[in-house]
Formats: structure tokens, sequence, C-alpha cells
């Protein structure tokens, strides 16, 4: 993972998600606010095929520079030279199989500020595979709440509509689960040619059986 030293900011530390099977109705079964480090969470990024993933730079870690909740948040960070990329950290959350779902998931995401210009949209996606590419997270505008039954739940919608934190909210209607663990990614993607750093936090995951 490439890194530019003079726009990184925050500090590094560790964290660890709560997470647990299913049992019962209508329960949170995961909510993190990075207070612990790194933990289980696995960064990656994406890019479209014209450009080389090595050449992409980002950078995704634990930050005390900015919380919604407590002391520390995930910080994201990527280039915008290129017009394009997913920069995104993705955690597992054990459920109960051959059972079909309600799923609400919440966070918050820090801009710097308020602007016309979409420069970021956030990005968040739940379901039994993890993403890999740019085209395992819902296009642009969409969130998989008013779409009922979909094979995997998340949005992408833009940021910069608020000065600091601002909650971002989707549902998952799920098909009967075949797998016993989810996966949660959470991160931003590539609008404006500006190099850009985003902060989330607070993240809640609510299942009720259907």
């Amino acid at each position: 993972m490439k890194r530019r030293e003079l726009i990184r900011t925050g500090t590094i530390v560790g964290l660890t998600g709560v997470a647990g099977c299913l049992e019962g109705s209508d329960e949170m079964v995961f909510t993190e606010g990075f207070e612990d480090g790194l933990g289980d969470w696995e960064p990656n990024a994406a890019i479209g095929p014209e450009v080389d993933i090595e050449e992409f730079e980002w950078d995704v870690d634990v930050s005390e520079r900015e919380a919604a909740e407590g002391e520390r948040s995930l910080r994201v960070w990527n280039q915008g030279d290129y017009d394009d990329g997913v920069t995104w950290a993705v955690h597992p959350i054990g459920i109960e199989s051959g059972q079909a779902y309600e799923i609400e998931v919440t966070g918050q995401f820090w801009s710097e500020s308020e602007s016309f210009n979409t420069i970021r949209d956030a990005v968040m996606r739940l379901g039994i595979e993890p993403p890999t590419v740019e085209e395992d997270f819902p296009h642009p505008g969409v969130n998989t709440t008013e779409l009922g039954e979909t094979t995997y739940g998340g949005l992408r919608e833009p940021l910069w509509l608020a000065d600091g934190w601002r909650t971002y909210r989707f549902e998952w209607t799920t098909p009967e689960l075949s797998s016993g663990t989810l996966y949660l990614a959470v991160g931003t993607a590539v609008i404006w040619e500006t190099d850009a750093t985003h902060y989330i936090d607070d993240l809640a995951v609510r299942v009720e059986p259907r």
C-alpha cells in the first residue's frame, strides 16, 4: 500500500469490533466505535482496469483526530488523480444461517466541509461475500432500503453534504442465508480529482428475522 506521508494525518492504534451469532428477534449483532485498533477489519481498494492498482494511492487506519463517539474513528484516505477508485475496510459478522432477515445498518461519516461538488461517495455493503472490486458496491445513488429482497445490502451516497459528521443508513431484506457469516464493508469512492480524507465511526447492525 502506498502512502503520501505529507498528507496522512491521525494516529494509528488498534480496534476490536463486537460481533456474534443472532439468537432471538430484533437484536443488535454488531457495533463498532474503533476504540481498540484495527483488529479484524481488513483494508482493501480497487480501481478500474485502465489503472494498475499499484498506482492508486490509499490508506486506511484508526485515528484520534476525529470521533463521533469516544476518542477514535476509522480514517480513510485516497488520491483523486484518476477520478476513480474505491477504498474500504471489511469485517466479518456472525449470524444464524438458514433464516431470512430484515437488517438495518447505520454509520457516521465525517467530511471536512459542506460542498456543492460531489468529491466522494460514502459506500457501505453487507453480504455473504466480502467485496473485491468496485462493482461489488451499489451503483451511485443506490440505497437498498427501498428495493425489497436483494442479494446484498448497501448504499453509495454523496459525502460533503454537511460540515462534520452525518449519519448514513440502509436496510437489507435478505433471502434465506446459506452462510453463518456476513461481511460489512465501509469506505469511500472517488468522484472528484482531488485527494480526500474521511472518517467513519459509530457503526451498528440490527437484525430481525423475517
